[in-house]
């Protein structure tokens, strides 16, 4: 690829690291391809955040294609990761330590796959209280941070697939397609609230965006190998 793709735009598939922030990961090849075709000012941004704990799918657009990110954000998403049932977590995942634990005992694996109906289709959720929504000009972590309450409003999300793919107790594998706007974290607590327990996420990884898959991303320490071998 030539400074000519980069500036025309190219849409560049990173496999998000763990604990990288998703600001990190457009950062570091920001400075990779400024520094390789000495640039001044480039056009760099994400279509869709990921949080440090998740790992997986980040399309990064360059140049001219930063104008397609909102389409792309709009796009259907795959993820895969783990529920750990029988304990909340105040921010819904490993962020956090452990609130509360409940009891499993009549979890069996019938009732796991039976209450995934609840979540399909149409569904109201209301995102966790540690995120970067904004209410009242501040994000929502920093109301969380100080203990503060706050009243969320839930939102229409759209969930197309949600299939349990291993039980192991208290761990539980899913896969789920779901619309922009959709927090895994948020699933996972109302997942274990309908199994009369609790429930938080221990693991999360995105394996598409629209078309665009994981198994044809690469993680930004490739990236940069690759760039700094052209040509």
């Amino acid at each position: 690829m030539t400074k000519e793709d980069f500036l025309n735009g190219q849409i560049l598939l990173i496999d998000k690291p763990l604990e990288w922030s998703s600001f990190q990961a457009v950062n570091a090849l920001k400075w990779a391809i400024r520094k390789k075709f000495d640039l001044k000012k480039f056009k760099i941004g994400h279509a869709g955040t990921l949080d440090p704990l998740a790992t997986g799918l980040l399309l990064i657009c360059t140049g001219k294609f930063t104008k397609k990110i909102p389409e792309l954000q709009g796009q259907p998403k795959e993820y895969t990761g783990t529920f750990m049932l029988g304990s909340t977590t105040p921010s819904y995942d490993l962020e956090t330590e452990i609130d509360h634990t409940f009891d499993t005992a009549h979890i069996t694996e019938d009732l796991i796959h039976e209450t995934t109906g609840q979540f399909m289709g149409e569904v109201e959720q209301i995102p966790p209280i540690f995120s970067a929504l904004k209410k009242d000009g501040k994000r929502l972590y920093e109301f969380a941070r100080k203990g503060q309450d706050v009243t969320i409003k839930s939102r229409k999300i759209l969930i197309t697939e949600f299939e349990i793919t291993r039980i192991d107790m208290p761990e539980v594998d899913f896969r789920v397609v779901c619309s922009k706007g959709t927090y895994i974290r948020s699933l996972a607590h109302d997942f274990g609230k309908a199994l009369q327990s609790g429930a938080h996420l221990s693991q999360l990884r995105r394996t598409k965006i629209g078309d665009f898959d994981v198994s044809n991303a690469v993680t930004p320490a490739v990236f940069k190998e690759k760039l700094q071998n052209m040509g």
